[in-house]
């Protein structure tokens, strides 16, 4: 069995290392993602579930774990059982077409920095013959929230000047820091997360003239923006009990139970910086001509509300079963730099999980967690008129590691694929693998005793 799990600790290492190494020999590796969409709104949203979740579709409302974190709806911090660091990694593939010009493109980044722990220690809880009925967890997280990339060129020929070629750039993102805390009493938890979204994304346009010849002017437009907000969400869960019962002659307890639960927030403000600096510039005379120049603004933004709900079935130690269905009320948004309009957004997701057998001693495969999901979603930005939507398919393995404290963790895999875009403009088809690092650890705040 150990010779097993180290074998699968080498050969995913080694796999993320040959991923590096490969996407670092590429010439068309960007450092970030180059995704035309971006220039729109706040750029495109960056996955904020982790990687178990991930692989199952990204489901967060109704989904808890004693030994996996859960930050999209608080309320599961109430029954994480260990102190909990959670760490991944994605790389893209992405292949961009409008129907006649293609492009593939590779992009790579850090998903998410996170660590949680329960307040009540479980092995203090053991020793001092306390009940379960109360649970207490707290966590923090760093990760992207939006990305900001994109370097792409349109021509098109006008009547009084021939041919006017435009060039767009730009770069940057948000990323957000959010301190979560939990409490449950016996099947009911509500919990709260509270933090602070903050970036900056430079935003460039150059238009030429290129058939007027030395008397041409470029015309450049750099507008860049530090956009700062303090954010929130609230979540709570009802974990409905349908059937406990120990059965004679198996390991594992048949608890089956329903769980209910529910995330959002209501729509809020953000903090702006602004800058712009639009010229036109004739580099054969060195003649430069200022258009706009404001080197700081301060302005207020608003951010859109949110809600979440799920339903999830779980088996103890066997099968997890959840749906859910989102809705973001981005109509409301505003930003004071960008002049434009976003609609408002659906999603809906079923993801499983499902482990052969959790106590097996020697089969390695059987106590490994297999995932797979399924969802799509509407997109906040629309082109010519038409919604942008995103449908995707997700698989993935948690491989299970056992440290010398005899304490569970976990080397998480997931695998996203699917399709991104409008019907009338480009499309991305795109592979997304993500490898997520679970460390638990259950010494935190034990209370030692000396006699």
């Amino acid at each position: 069995m150990y010779n097993t799990q180290r074998k699968v600790i080498f050969l995913l290492l080694s796999s993320l290392m040959s991923s590096v190494m490969l996407l670092s020999q590429n010439a068309e590796v960007q450092p970030k993602s180059n995704s035309p969409y971006s220039r729109f709104g706040l750029g495109d949203p960056s996955r904020l579930s982790f990687a178990h979740q991930g692989a199952m579709a990204g489901l967060g409302a109704a989904f808890h774990d004693p030994y996996h974190m859960n930050l999209l709806n608080p309320a599961a911090l109430g029954y994480l059982n260990t102190t909990d660091l959670e760490t991944g990694f994605y790389v893209k593939y992405s292949g961009i077409s409008d129907g006649d010009t293609s492009a593939n493109l590779w992009s790579g980044n850090l998903g998410y920095f996170a660590i949680g722990f329960p307040l009540i220690n479980p092995v203090s809880r053991v020793l001092d013959k306390k009940s379960n009925k109360v649970g207490l967890g707290m966590g923090f997280v760093l990760q992207p929230f939006t990305d900001v990339g994109y370097d792409l060129r349109t021509e098109q020929t006008l009547t009084d000047v021939g041919r006017a070629r435009t060039t767009f750039k730009g770069s940057g993102g948000t990323y957000r820091l959010m301190w979560g805390n939990g409490f449950r009493y016996q099947g009911f938890s509500a919990g709260v997360n509270i933090g602070y979204l903050f970036g900056k994304s430079t935003f460039n346009r150059t238009v030429e003239f290129l058939d007027v010849g030395v008397n041409a002017y470029t015309t450049n437009y750099f507008d860049a923006q530090s956009i700062s907000a303090f954010v929130w969400n609230a979540g709570t869960q009802l974990t409905i009990p349908l059937q406990k019962q120990e059965v004679e002659g198996t390991r594992t307890p048949k608890e089956k139970s329903l769980v209910i639960g529910f995330y959002g927030n209501n729509a809020g403000s953000f903090s702006t910086n602004d800058s712009r600096f639009h010229y036109r510039l004739n580099s054969a005379y060195s003649d430069q001509d200022t258009i706009l120049l404001e080197t700081e603004s301060r302005n207020q933004g608003v951010m859109p509300s949110e809600l979440t709900f799920g339903i999830s079935y779980f088996q103890t130690n066997k099968w997890k079963l959840g749906l859910e269905y989102s809705m973001v009320n981005w109509s409301a948004y505003t930003n004071p730099l960008r002049n434009e309009s976003l609609t408002d957004t659906r999603r809906i997701a079923a993801g499983l999980e499902y482990i052969p057998d959790a106590f097996s001693y020697n089969n390695y495969w059987q106590r490994v967690r297999y995932r797979a999901g399924i969802f799509h979603r509407s997109d906040p930005r629309t082109i010519n008129g038409q919604q942008l939507t995103e449908f995707g398919i997700t698989a993935g393995i948690g491989f299970p590691v056992i440290l010398p404290r005899q304490q569970t963790s976990f080397i998480n895999v997931a695998l996203e694929a699917g399709e991104f875009g409008a019907a009338v403009a480009l499309r991305e088809t795109y592979a997304r693998i993500v490898l997520g690092f679970t460390l638990n650890d259950n010494t935190w705040f034990f209370k030692r005793k000396f006699n």
